[in-house]
């Protein structure tokens, strides 16, 4: 891209310090190698919900001594995704849980259209989500994907969020809802509406990379982390 070359090659003419500085030391949380990221795609998915953290998780390679690996997968064979505003993404990474560190699963769609409502009717995601479920892995959501992991079992008596519009059903579903931007219960990481996907990504790379990391994702982002991270 563009753009992230030229941001690149900013730091190198002395303009900023974005890509091109130095890389900060990131330590790892346990496992060594790298932090392998996968994002689950689905048609009627949030456009805003998949890129953010990709973005962050992507440019948080760029400043980090730990490799991220960071993807899009999709339950069943790869495909075109269509998203909920017509993006069509190319899924070329089928269902392999056991081959990441950290799943995060986005929201979207309404009531009778494709997103999470027919992901939720139909049973295999939310199935598929609860069975990949071990140590060393955290699941994460943003926006109503909170709700496909509550289908899940997911969030039963936990702390988590999700958009202010789905709040009540998040609860009426077991989840202990918190009026904050991103909740932290380890291996459970939740965030709120649409844009809070920049805001949870950044929290997690703070928290398996460094803060270091993440305030130079946010500096290249031009973004700055925003309302409160709930944690134990």
């Amino acid at each position: 891209m563009r753009r992230r070359a030229v941001l690149a090659g900013s730091a190198a003419a002395g303009v900023g310090t974005l890509v091109g500085a130095q890389t900060a030391e990131a330590t790892p949380r346990g496992a060594k190698g790298s932090l392998r990221v996968r994002i689950v795609m689905f048609d009627g998915v949030e456009e805003q919900d998949f890129i953010a953290p990709y973005e962050v998780f992507s440019l948080a390679g760029w400043y980090s001594s730990r490799k991220i690996d960071t993807g899009y997968m999709v339950l069943g064979r790869p495909r075109v995704i269509t998203a909920a505003f017509g993006t069509r993404v190319t899924v070329d990474r089928s269902w392999r849980p056991e081959e990441a560190d950290l799943i995060v699963v986005p929201g979207g769609g309404r009531p009778g259209e494709p997103g999470i409502w027919a992901e939720i009717n139909s049973g295999a995601l939310p199935k598929a989500l609860a069975a990949a479920r071990r140590p060393g892995l955290t699941i994460a959501s943003l926006c109503t994907g909170a709700i496909i992991l509550a289908a899940a079992g997911l969030v039963t008596g936990r702390p988590c969020t999700t958009h202010t519009v789905a709040k009540k059903e998040l609860a009426a579903r077991g989840g202990v809802v918190k009026n904050a931007r991103v909740v932290d219960d380890g291996d459970l990481v939740t965030a709120a509406g649409i844009t809070s996907g920049l805001d949870l990504a950044l929290h997690l790379v703070a928290r398996e990379l460094n803060a270091d990391v993440a305030v130079q994702v946010e500096e290249a982002l031009e973004y700055q982390a925003r309302g409160t991270v709930w944690t134990r």
